[in-house]
Parts: C-alpha cells; structure tokens; sequence
C-alpha cells in the first residue's frame, strides 16, 4: 500500500524538524572541536558561525598535551575512575542483593532510611568535618570512599535482582552455593545490562567530579582532570599551558588551547558511551520495572 499523502507530508516534517534538533545539538560540540583545530589569529577574527576551523593549527593541542598539568590530571582521574567504579559496582551489588532477599528482618524499614537520604542530607559541613576526622583529606581515597554507593542506583540494582527467579535461588542454594557465589556467579552474570548503566552512570560520576576534589585535596599533583579544567576554564589560567609557545601573541593561543582542553577531556567519555548505549535502554528497564 502506498503511503497518503498525510503520512507522506508527517514523515518529511518529521525528518526536517530532527534533523534540525540534531543539527542544534551537534553544533556546539563541532563549535568547540572547529575551534581548537582553527589558527588562534584567524579564529579571534571570525566572526560568526563557525563551520570549519578558521585556518588550521595544533599548536593548541600540542600545549595541552605536554602540559604536566593535564598529563597528571588524565592519570588521578584514570585512578579514581577504575578504583571508584570498581568499589561502586562491589558495594552496591552486595547491597542490592541484601535488600532483594525477601526472608531479611526489617528490609522495609531498611530501604525507607536508605530512601531517605536521597531526599534529606546531613549537610556540607558536616561531611567536610567526616572527611577529614577519617584522615581522607588531601587523598584520593576522599574522591572515592564517600560516594561508594549511590541512592538510586543501589535502587536500580535491587530492583533488578527482584525479578529473578525464586526457583534460580532455590536451586543454587540446594546445590550448596552461598550468598556470594549466588549473588557474582548468578545474579551479576545475568544482569549484565544492568552492570553497564551502573558503570557508565558511576564512570561518568567520577569522571565529572569536580567539587569534592575542590573541597579535600590541596595538593596540585593529587588534582583531577575536572579541577584543573576548571583552573583553565574558569578561572582562566593558561599561563602554564603556554610555557614553550612560540605564538607572537599567546594571549591568542590561550582562547584556542580552552577549546582543546575541552575536546581531550571530552573523548574518553565519548569513546566510552557507544560500547554502553545498546544496553542503556534495556538496564534501565529492567531496573525500573517489577514484574
């Protein structure tokens, strides 16, 4: 059957206006990778859209990559990305299959006082003085340890062991096998979909992170990759980045060297997703959903 004219007419307006919303979407990312690629003095020239590099250069990205700065902060937030998202999956699977044990005192009671603390919070003050009476200031270790588990993902995960089958259980525990075994031999395996959301919405946690590190660390050579973004970005201190330039003008150089620090702390998270995306829709699901 042909399609009418309607349906005809419904298909182009619905081509046109997503094409459109991607175009809105994808632009500021190509603005910002056009502009760290562009020649510094033919880029604080342009004037307007910003469809291609204005000249082309990588002066940019060669500061930024021999910056000590940006080296060390790629390694701290590697180390606080794999060590964290490993304590998080650990933590809050064996939390999650506790709290999906139907024989457990007090579950309900349990899960309501976990509830709770997504809403209502000690405050500020209060975690700062926690932090730093365990003597984790000034570490690693403070970026890690307090945000092991997270509320709504540990929900997440417990919603997703509910729907296993009892009989699984029944079986595994007639056949000798212990909690643990049940919970990484059984229960992670399959609920593979639901380990990749939590990795990338853990990954994604830590790698973002910004503002516990501006609390507890104090030493520059501990700052993650976030923190010295926000040096350069925020409080606008490139003058370490330019140290080697041989730009005439370095104060045209460091416009485009906050463009090419943006494009290198933005691609790990970008390479990573597309591995993770198929299972996205179908973790979230069947975390979400009970029956």
């Amino acid at each position: 059957m042909k399609p009418s004219i309607s349906r005809k007419g419904f298909i182009v307006a619905n081509v046109l206006i997503l094409s459109l919303l991607s175009l809105i979407t994808a632009y500021p990312i190509l603005y910002v990778l056009f502009a760290s690629l562009s020649n510094p003095a033919d880029f604080m020239a342009h004037q307007g859209l910003l469809l291609k590099p204005a000249g082309f250069s990588l002066e940019a990205y060669k500061l930024v990559l021999e910056n000590r700065m940006i080296t060390g902060g790629y390694l701290n937030t590697i180390i606080i990305v794999v060590s964290g998202v490993t304590i998080n999956l650990f933590m809050t699977s064996l939390g999650a299959y506790f709290l999906s044990c139907k024989d457990v005192l007090w579950r309900n009671t349990i899960m309501m006082i976990i509830v709770f603390t997504m809403f209502f919070s000690g405050g500020l003050v209060p975690y700062y003085l926690t932090v730093k009476s365990l003597h984790l200031d000034n570490t690693l270790l403070a970026l890690i340890i307090p945000t092991a588990v997270n509320t709504f993902n540990l929900i997440l995960m417990r919603t997703s062991f509910m729907n296993m089958p009892e009989e699984i259980v029944e079986s595994s525990t007639l056949d000798g096998a212990s909690h643990l075994t049940i919970l990484f031999k059984i229960f992670l395996p399959l609920s593979l979909p639901v380990v990749a959301v939590m990795v990338l919405f853990y990954g994604v946690g830590h790698w973002n992170a910004w503002f516990n590190a501006m609390l507890f660390i104090r030493d520059r050579d501990l700052y993650p990759l976030q923190l010295v973004l926000r040096d350069i970005l925020v409080q606008n201190n490139t003058e370490a980045m330019l140290v080697g330039s041989d730009s005439f003008d370095k104060g045209l150089v460091a416009e485009t060297i906050k463009y090419a620090v943006i494009i290198v702390a933005t691609i790990p998270i970008l390479t990573l997703y597309p591995f993770l995306q198929k299972y996205f829709v179908k973790g979230m699901m069947i975390g979400a959903l009970k029956g």
